[in-house]
C-alpha cells in the first residue's frame, strides 16, 4: 500500500496551518524552553509532562485506571467500560527514552481503549542514563509476554495483542516486535508506531528540510540523547536501539502515523519501505501539517481525536 496523505483541515503543505495547529505548536515550542538550562536531558524531564496541557481537557483520563507492577516494571492497565479485555495492546510512552511514563501518556491509552475497543497496558520502563539501552527493550519484551497471559482481571489467555508507541516509544515498539521475533517468542497481532524515532543517526532528509517548522527542539539537544542512551554504540550497528537498522522481516501488520510537519518523517517513511521490502503488510498515513505525536493532543486538535479513531479501526480491523 503506498503512503496516504491525510489532509482534514485542507490546508495542505505550504498554506497556513489551523488556529488550533498553530496554538499546539506554539505550546510545544514554549514546553521545550521551559526547562531553560544547559543540561537537555534536565530539561526534557523538567518540562516533559507539561507536553500534552495545551488545555485541561486534554489530560483527562476517562475509564478504569489499575496501577500493576509487571516483575518489578511499574505498568497501568486503562479500560473502557466497553473494551474487550481479551484484545489487549501495550503502549510504549515516548520521551526520548530519558522522560515520560504513566501520567504524561495517560489521556492517550484511555482514549486508545475507548477507540480501539480493548484494554492498553501503558508500560513505564527504565529511563537511560541511568538505565540505558538495553533496559527499555527487556522492559518491553518483559510486559508484553506477561500481557499474553494477564489481563485486567487476572490471569487469562489473550484472544488478539498489538503493541504501540510514540516517538521513542514508536522505535522501541519495532525493537521489542524484533527482540520478540529473535527470540522465537510469540508476536502481537499488528503494531502502530507513531512518530517513530526510529533512525537515532539522524540521516533522514526531513532532519533538515522540517527543521524550520517542527517546534521540537533538534541537533545538539537530539544527538545528547543518543548518546545517554546508546552510551557510544553506533546506532548503524545497534538495530535494537536504532531499529531503522533491523531487520523487518516476519513482523506483523503495522500502521505508522507521522506528519508532514515532524523532523522524524523519513523515520516512519523509511522504516515502512523497508517493511514492505521485507514482505509485512505496512501501512503508512502521513498527516498535513502535524506535528510530532499530534495525537497527545485530542479533543483541543480534530485531527488528534481522527487519528485515534483510525488506530481504533486499524486494531478493530484486525479483531
Amino acid at each position: 500500500m503506498a503512503a496516504i496523505n491525510i489532509s482534514k483541515n485542507k490546508s495542505g503543505r505550504g498554506r497556513m496551518p489551523s488556529a488550533e495547529t498553530q496554538a499546539v505548536c506554539d505550546h510545544i515550542r514554549k514546553v521545550m524552553r521551559a526547562g531553560g538550562g544547559d543540561d537537555p536531558i534536565a530539561n526534557l524531564r523538567t518540562s516533559f509532562d507539561d507536553y500534552a496541557k495545551v488545555s485541561e481537557e486534554t489530560m483527562q483520563v476517562t475509564g478504569k485506571v489499575q496501577n500493576i507492577s509487571v516483575d518489578g516494571v511499574p505498568c497501568a492497565w486503562h479500560s473502557h467500560p466497553d473494551s474487550d479485555e481479551d484484545r489487549r495492546l501495550m503502549y510504549l510512552h515516548g520521551g526520548g527514552y530519558m522522560a515520560g511514563g504513566l501520567y504524561s501518556h495517560g489521556a492517550l491509552a484511555s482514549r486508545l481503549s475507548k477507540a480501539a475497543g480493548c484494554a492498553v497496558l501503558m508500560v513505564d520502563y527504565r529511563l537511560a542514563p541511568e538505565h540505558a539501552f538495553p533496559a527499555p527493550v527487556e522492559d518491553a519484551t518483559k510486559a508484553f509476554k506477561w500481557m499474553l497471559e494477564n489481563g485486567p482481571n487476572g490471569p487469562s489467555a489473550a484472544r488478539r495483542t498489538f503493541i504501540s508507541g510514540d516517538s521513542a516509544g514508536g522505535g522501541l515498539t519495532l525493537a521489542t516486535m524484533m527482540a520478540l521475533r529473535d527470540a522465537g517468542d510469540p508476536l502481537p497481532t499488528a503494531a502502530i508506531p507513531i512518530s517513530a524515532w526510529a533512525d537515532l543517526a539522524h540521516t533522514g532528509e526531513t532532519m533538515k528540510t522540517r527543521a524550520d517548522v517542527d517546534p521540537i527542539a533538534g541537533g545538539d539537544a537530539m544527538d545528547a540523547l543518543v548518546m545517554a542512551y546508546l552510551q557510544g554504540r553506533k546506532p548503524q550497528e545497534t538495530p535494537l536501539g536504532s531499529p531503522l537498522y533491523g531487520d523487518f522481516s516476519g513482523l506483523p501488520p503495522m500502521l505508522f502515523h507521522v506528519g508532514d510537519a515532524e523532523t522524524l518523517l523519513d523515520d516512519s517513511r523509511r522504516c515502512h519501505e523497508k517493511a514492505k521490502a521485507a514482505g509485512v503488510d505496512s501501512q503508512i498515513e502521513v498527516w498535513d501539517d502535524m506535528p510530532h505525536v499530534w495525537h497527545l493532543f485530542a479533543p483541543y486538535l480534530p485531527q488528534a481525536s481522527q487519528a485515534i479513531d483510525r488506530i481504533g479501526e486499524f486494531v478493530r480491523g484486525h479483531s
